[in-house]
């Protein structure tokens, strides 16, 4: 469905069919490649004849593919392209994803760069040197949830405060019963980049994460993290990886700095 967080004044027709063939995008996700008109309805809350149209109109321009035996779409190669087009494009990337490999090779970890997209995270780079065998596999466009990871909340750490709000207020209601717990967890995680840096999580069975922001010119665009599949106690990894940690971010925002990046 569309995003509650974002005003969207002023729209015309045009910008809403456009909004509209977005959302039937990303109702695409991993474990639902081939979804019917039926099930894009209830994905996108739009109604049955809108999905319809805006079906044929992403199979015309390239970016849907028609599975006609079972009367179901599915993304097409272009929109493999359009991420490739991102990512060899991205500046940050280029500054970035050397020192990140660099240090992931060094201390036999795994280190990630992410963003936030509406009340998500999203890999932009993941580079896997954890030595310890983990069922976890993470890769460059996965998504993970932002109240529950370190780099989620570190993200919220330095979000906007009408944007931290709101989707504080999203979390509440989605999460309800787990809200008291998940509430005090991420005021914690917030304080903890406020006064050192970073935050810590270790949401997933025996793997601990730390991230910290990325900011330049006061704006946060991404998050930093590195995480480790170990039986170590969160103390004992923030003790022996957040200086890393803190330098690699330090020197991939003074590089950014002096190339003028924004």
């Amino acid at each position: 469905m569309t995003d509650p967080l974002e005003e969207k004044p002023g729209r015309s027709p045009a910008n809403r069919s456009l909004e509209r063939g977005v959302e039937i995008l990303r109702a695409f996700r991993p474990g639902s490649e081939l979804l019917g008109n039926a099930e894009l309805a209830d994905r996108t809350g739009l109604s049955r004849s809108t999905v319809s149209r805006l079906t044929q109109t992403l199979v015309g321009t390239g970016l849907l593919h028609l599975d006609a035996r079972r009367r179901a779409y599915r993304l097409a190669p272009a929109v493999l392209s359009l991420a490739h087009a991102m990512r060899s494009g991205s500046t940050i990337l280029g500054i970035a994803a050397p020192k990140m490999r660099a240090l992931a090779e060094a201390r036999r970890i795994n280190i990630g760069l992410a963003a936030p997209d509406r009340d998500e995270m999203v890999y932009l780079e993941s580079i896997r040197y954890n030595r310890r065998v983990s069922l976890r596999s993470v890769v460059s466009g996965q998504r993970v949830p932002m109240e529950l990871t370190s780099l989620g909340r570190a993200y919220l750490a330095v979000a906007p405060e009408p944007r931290r709000k709101a989707l504080l207020a999203l979390f509440r209601k989605r999460r309800k019963g787990q809200w008291p717990t998940l509430a005090e967890e991420i005021e914690l995680a917030m304080q903890s980049v406020r006064q050192r840096g970073y935050c810590a999580a270790a949401w997933q069975p025996e793997v601990v994460a730390l991230a910290v922001p990325l900011r330049w010119e006061g704006q946060p665009r991404y998050a930093l993290n590195l995480s480790v599949s170990t039986a170590e106690t969160v103390h004992s990894v923030e003790q022996e990886l957040s200086g890393a940690l803190l330098a690699l971010a330090a020197d991939i925002e003074g590089a950014l700095a002096k190339q003028g990046v924004t």
